[in-house]
């Protein structure tokens, strides 16, 4: 199944939190990338930072849940929510997939 993992940040440690931890996020997504398809950062409209996206593969929302929390971001605070959504894609590469 397909998952779309949304992630709203703590605005105010955000830019700290994320310069320190980039280098061991990166490795983790890469390290998980048979089940991370995509990953990258949310921004508002105004260009500040919002948060992060992720598309991911997994038996269950429980596994995804896992992933999430076994990425180095989690354990320093940077993360204020997470939504973890069955996500069904219809279209690709301007093709309809159903």
């Amino acid at each position: 199944m397909l998952y779309a993992v949304l992630f709203e940040d703590n605005a105010q440690r955000a830019a700290d939190l994320r310069r320190r931890h980039m280098a061991a996020h990166l490795a983790f997504l890469e390290q998980n990338a048979a089940r991370i398809h995509a990953a990258g950062p949310l921004q508002q409209t105004d260009g500040d930072a919002a948060g992060g996206l992720w598309l991911v593969e997994a038996e269950s929302a429980a596994a995804v849940d896992t992933l999430v929390r076994e990425d180095p971001f989690w354990p320093t605070g940077l993360r204020r929510s997470v939504r973890i959504l069955r996500w069904s894609q219809v279209f690709a590469a301007g093709r309809r997939l159903i």
